[in-house]
């Protein structure tokens, strides 16, 4: 490894990012869920919406979205209807069992928060959420965009 690559605040970041989603991956796989399909239930949680409002709130394409609310319906955590101001929009709910679950995912959230600050103080927290917005505006600025693997991208190749 090059001294350059060593000390890349991008690298350290990259490694920071997948250590986290791997924590967030097995605590949400013990609840039958992959990552990704958690943005889909909190977002779903205060009230129903179209599959094209949940896709623009996820900042993912819709068939990101359906293929998410697909399998989150085969485990009868969310349900499809038809829109009421139109037969061809498709409102999506979530269940009683998906209130429930979208529930438990703010402890799950907090325990890997908790693991991935626990060696760091007050202000050293303070400081890395605010030197982290501050560089993901900077990325926003130059036009990079959430890619569809940033929810429920590791599902293709679990479900077979």
């Amino acid at each position: 490894m090059t001294k350059s690559l060593e000390k890349s605040v991008g690298r350290a970041l990259l490694v920071t990012a997948r250590l986290h989603r791997a924590r967030m991956g097995e605590r949400l796989n013990a609840l039958g869920l992959f990552p990704g399909q958690e943005q889909a239930l909190k977002a779903l949680q205060p009230a129903p919406m179209t599959m094209g409002e949940l896709a623009t709130l996820l900042r993912v394409k819709p068939p990101t979205v359906s293929k998410t609310i697909g399998r989150l319906s085969l485990q009868g955590l969310v349900t499809r209807e038809g829109g009421s101001r139109d037969g061809r929009l498709v409102q999506v709910a979530l269940t009683e069992l998906g209130q429930k679950t979208a529930a438990t995912l703010d402890a799950v959230w907090n325990q890997v928060e908790d693991e991935l600050l626990e060696r760091l103080d007050a202000k050293e927290r303070k400081q890395l959420r605010k030197l982290l917005r501050k560089a993901a505006k900077g990325l926003s600025k130059a036009g990079v965009e959430i890619e569809d693997s940033d929810v429920d991208g590791d599902e293709a190749d679990s479900d077979g």
